[in-house]
């Protein structure tokens, strides 16, 4: 038989609009598809992990429908494909592009090493719609601000998205596999990842389906609601597109259509499209972005980021006495995502009103959402912080009593998220099942009748703090 070809499933655990996937078939040999549990797998966190079993163990079904199957290996990824190419033969390796730094830094060396082997190893796009270095600024430079990085890919064509394959190509023999139960992949998540499971939909046509009910039902509607996190009004893809279960190109496409039907909200859900898109093309040209202040002049902020302060575990366990911030990190423990109104507000009252460094809450979000994504999550806490490319000014304090007050009127996302009356929701029950066991929480509990810190007070010693550190 001719040669095998691997193709290394990553973050684009789908089969349709997959580039990589797509070269590998159009090879004369079988295909044998592998995911590996490298060190970059390891270091995630417990949500992130969690979700990516769940991404694995739908793309493993998606695969068997075609008549292939998915080979798990763990350790070193070059010493595991090199061991692959060893047992199978195969003479070429495909992949879709990562743009974070410890990807590109793993895949560089990989190729590396490989093509040195004799090994053809093709990348392909598939993660994001632009190539971070295809976009430049009429001087060659990148784009810093969102807006003229809009004007510059709003009008830009990304190409058909591609057909899943009719067949992929299967070997004779299969190599052995690891079992995906065996990495327990879950088990940080403990307890939480019962709870938790009710609200994920993995899988590449769960994420269809999630496209199709936006546009035909919600994305007329999306720039007027989408503020409102009470309203069923957001596409909910970010959990899908985190992983590659559906890819940029088929949203954008969909929200084009929209667009093109009259539909009012079709150019917001673009440009919410474009701004992920912005937020790689920043970490890709400024690969410190998750670590350090995009401004230098914030580096002399009195940021506070000993999490054993009082009022950060207040912030984590959800008790500061704020009750937007506390149902916003209770709506994070019981579905693993947060609205994004949400995440602007808890944001802002832990960088401003708590003065907590930014990668505090960064952290967080990476051990806590199951829609972490490395890009958004370091430009979207840098931008409330007002440290970060084209960032919220210092001035910009979100007071969290007029945000409830503005975007949460009737207190509909209150009532979900916290114990209210005599009859709490079933929701805002499941964090008490949700949580880490030590933080020792029942819902016979007193919410804290005052916030560990007063809003106005908050508000004030921010901008003084901000004043000092720049005078």
């Amino acid at each position: 038989m001719t040669a095998p070809t691997l193709i290394w499933f990553r973050r684009d655990l789908r089969l349709s609009d997959n580039a990589a996937l797509t070269a590998a078939c159009e090879g004369e040999g079988p295909v044998i598809p592998v995911h590996i549990r490298d060190s970059l797998v390891d270091g995630l966190g417990a949500a992130p992990k969690f979700r990516l079993e769940l991404g694995i163990e739908a793309l493993a079904e998606s695969l068997e429908d075609k008549g292939s199957r998915l080979i798990l290996r763990s350790g070193d990824a070059l010493e595991a494909l090199r061991a692959l190419i060893r047992e199978t033969g195969a003479t070429r390796l495909c992949w879709s592009r990562a743009y974070d730094p410890d990807s590109i830094a793993r895949d560089t060396r990989i190729k590396a090493a490989l093509e040195e082997d004799g090994v053809e190893v093709v990348s392909q796009p598939g993660h994001l719609l632009f190539e971070p270095w295809t976009v430049q600024t009429k001087e060659g430079g990148f784009y810093k601000v969102f807006t003229p990085y809009w004007r510059a890919v709003r009008g830009r064509d990304v190409g058909p998205a591609l057909s899943a394959p009719d067949r992929i190509p299967a070997p004779e023999t299969w190599p052995d596999s690891d079992r995906l139960a065996d990495w327990h992949l879950s088990a940080a998540m403990d307890r939480g990842a019962d709870i938790v499971r009710a609200h994920a939909l993995p899988s590449e046509q769960a994420a269809q389906a999630r496209l199709g009910n936006f546009v035909a039902r919600r994305i007329q509607d999306y720039a007027e609601l989408r503020d409102f996190p009470a309203a069923d009004a957001t596409s909910d893809l970010s959990e899908n597109l985190s992983l590659g279960e559906i890819s940029p190109r088929q949203c954008w496409h969909a929200g084009q259509r929209a667009m093109e039907e009259g539909k009012a909200g079709a150019e917001t859900f673009l440009k919410e499209l474009a701004w992920r898109e912005f937020a790689y093309h920043l970490l890709y040209h400024a690969p410190s972005l998750p670590s350090e202040n995009w401004r230098e002049g914030w580096n002399d902020f009195p940021w506070k980021d000993d999490e054993r302060l009082a009022e950060i575990r207040a912030w984590k366990e959800a008790r500061t006495g704020v009750p937007i911030v506390d149902a916003a990190m209770r709506e994070l423990y019981v579905t693993g995502r947060m609205h994004n109104r949400s995440r602007m507000i808890v944001a802002s009252y832990l960088t401003k009103h708590l003065l907590v460094h930014w990668r505090v809450g960064l952290k967080w979000f990476e051990d806590t959402l199951i829609d972490w994504d490395p890009a958004n999550n370091a430009l979207g806490w840098q931008w409330v912080a007002g440290s970060g490319p084209d960032a919220s000014p210092y001035f910009r304090i979100f007071n969290p009593a007029t945000q409830r007050e503005k975007f949460d009127p009737d207190k509909t996302y209150l009532n979900r998220w916290l114990p209210m009356g005599e009859r709490p929701s079933q929701t805002a029950l499941a964090f008490y099942e949700a949580v880490p066991r030590h933080w020792k929480r029942s819902a016979e509990e007193d919410y804290p009748q005052a916030p560990v810190v007063d809003l106005k007070e908050g508000r004030a010693r921010a901008l003084a703090a901000y004043e000092d550190s720049t005078s």
